[in-house]
């Protein structure tokens, strides 16, 4: 009989709410399950018990399974098994978590998206808690931030997160690999209820014609009907040039972000602090979302030790029209919300514009006027975009009227 050796997982020093399966076929013995876990005494029964169900479910009457765990949740446990075990055999079957309630929640094309932290696909730690600081999302991530060996092993993981984890209402978002390959994700996280799909190393509207096909197809399998919104990233020259096709090649596309590091790289600049390198691709990138009538998001601010550097990056980034940012560290996260939260100032001109607007409507006039100034229909939206704004940060109350 070949070697039928499958592992799966992470263990060792600093690991954490994770765990190590090495599963192992035989011909006959039966099952045999060995546990090393700190928690052994407590749940050690119910540990067993899931990795027997589970080995059961898949139809595995014989193997020796090893779990040498770290704290690991049912649904990080059940992702780990079910990865070995796929690396063995194939069933089209899924081990899945149940849906956490209130995990059935959708999205908005026009919610606020300032601040969308990233997880690394593959670290379950991480995922768990993310939520309790209140990002406007949050950034699964089966690309970069995953070892080429182990994207097989993340799509486990990021689909039970989706289905188990409580985001508090952040918006649940997926970075898929870059595409053709990005393709082979969709069906780990489809019919799991992901709000967004972020498309890396976008270059052409072509890429999100396939996308959109492969979503609808797999939308048309498991009668979904709920919108799926999609985000290119924009990282390369030829991305940068073709930012305008991209927006407008779907109806699905809310936002567009730019990713520096590859942009700079693609350039063969160094990426600087002040960014005068990348003003052309971001302000390209600013005009192409505001003339498709999109979000348009900046790039991470990668040193996560430098708020005073971050909350000035912010500040250029909101005078440049970029509406969020990406965040690499939940220390990020407040930064980046309150810096573009409007200022007090910004709030009672925009309360103005709304009153004014109001009152020339309950006159039935069809010119508003503030003083001796005309006010076009986009001022008054702007306007009421930031008093939305205002009282969704707190900084008005919900009870402000116009």
């Amino acid at each position: 009989m070949q070697n039928m050796t499958a592992i799966a997982g992470i263990s060792g020093q600093g690991v954490r709410s994770d765990c190590l399966v090495t599963l192992e076929l035989t011909e006959s013995g039966g099952n045999e399950i060995n546990l090393v876990s700190k928690v052994i005494t407590m749940y050690g029964e119910s540990i067993r018990k899931l990795v027997s169900d589970e080995l059961q479910f898949f139809g595995i009457k014989n193997a020796i399974i090893s779990v040498e765990d770290s704290g690991a949740l049912e649904f990080v446990l059940m992702a780990r098994v079910e990865a070995a075990i796929k690396q063995l055999i194939n069933p089209p079957l899924e081990y899945l978590p149940e849906m956490l309630a209130g995990n059935h929640e959708i999205s908005a094309k026009e919610r606020f998206r300032f601040s969308r932290l990233y997880l690394p696909g593959n670290t379950p730690g991480l995922m768990i808690n993310a939520g309790i600081h209140h990002p406007d999302g949050i950034i699964l991530d089966l690309e970069d931030s995953v070892a080429p060996a182990k994207k097989a092993e993340a799509r486990f993981v990021v689909r039970n997160a989706l289905r188990a984890v409580d985001f508090y209402k952040a918006e649940r978002m997926v970075r898929i690999n870059q595409i053709p390959g990005g393709l082979e994700d969709l069906s780990y996280i489809i019919p799991h209820n992901v709000h967004l799909i972020l498309v890396p190393k976008c270059e052409s509207p072509e890429q999100i014609e396939l996308l959109e096909n492969e979503i609808t197809r797999i939308k048309n399998e498991n009668n979904i009907e709920q919108d799926i919104f999609l985000m290119p990233i924009i990282e390369s020259a030829l991305g940068v040039e073709n930012a305008f096709l991209i927006a407008k090649s779907s109806a699905n596309i809310v936002a567009m972000a730019i990713g520096l590091e590859d942009y700079t790289a693609d350039l063969g600049v160094k990426r600087t602090k002040e960014a005068n390198e990348s003003l052309y691709a971001r302000t390209r990138l600013v005009n192409a979302c505001k003339a498709a009538a999109i979000q348009p998001i900046n790039s991470v601010f990668s040193d996560v030790a430098d708020m005073d550097g971050l909350y000035e990056n912010v500040k250029v980034s909101r005078s440049l029209g970029f509406e969020g940012m990406g965040c690499i560290h939940p220390r990020q996260i407040r930064v980046i919300q309150n810096a573009f939260a409007p200022t007090s100032d910004e709030i009672d001109k925009a309360g103005k514009i709304v009153n004014a607007y109001m009152e020339a409507s309950e006159k039935g006039l069809g010119v508003v006027s503030l003083g001796t100034k005309m006010i076009d229909p986009p001022v008054v939206k702007r306007a009421e975009k930031t008093i939305q704004l205002a009282i969704r940060l707190g900084l008005i109350s919900q009870d402000w009227r116009y």
